[in-house]
């Protein structure tokens, strides 16, 4: 049989025609090493006794691009693009924030917080916790986490109230 460098020479119109007809627009030398790299697999697994090999090629190119595109579909359809919105709602986490733990405890005390209470706010503020995972922590109900966060936020009101 003849060399691969031979096979390639002759076949390369072949990987453009498959590639104009599947209209691969983009990514054409991407595809095109795709295309020569079916044809080497070809040459390899060829049996001439089972037909000609350029229909053999041109089948084992065509499947190896049709297999491709399902894999690039199905990964766009696993994969989401951050809109612009996206960006702008991203946190600098390297900037301290402005509810550090030492903030939340002093509008604790001035609000005079129960200890609850307290434990809610540190929960919410700081670690972004909700009501079913402050329950589930602190072995209590939902309910009763939910009664921590009224009284703590009605104390707070009245505090911020005053010095209004």
């Amino acid at each position: 049989m003849e060399s691969f460098e031979q096979i390639a020479e002759q076949y390369t119109p072949m990987i453009y025609s498959i590639m104009r007809r599947l209209t691969i627009y983009k990514n054409k030398e991407e595809f095109f090493q795709m295309g020569l790299i079916a044809l080497w697999e070809a040459q390899q697994q060829f049996n001439p006794r089972k037909g000609s090999f350029t229909n053999y090629a041109y089948n084992h190119i065509l499947g190896r691009y049709l297999d491709e595109f399902r894999r690039l579909n199905k990964e766009a359809e696993h994969t989401t693009i951050p809109t612009e919105e996206f960006w702008q709602y991203l946190i600098d986490e390297s900037v301290s924030s402005l509810l550090d733990e030492e903030t939340l405890l002093a509008y604790c005390q001035n609000g005079q917080l129960s200890e609850n209470q307290t434990k809610w706010v540190l929960y919410t503020f700081l670690k972004g916790f909700d009501t079913n995972q402050i329950a589930e922590i602190e072995c209590v109900s939902p309910s009763a986490v939910k009664h921590w966060k009224t009284k703590a936020t009605e104390r707070l009101r009245k505090t911020a109230s005053l010095f209004s």
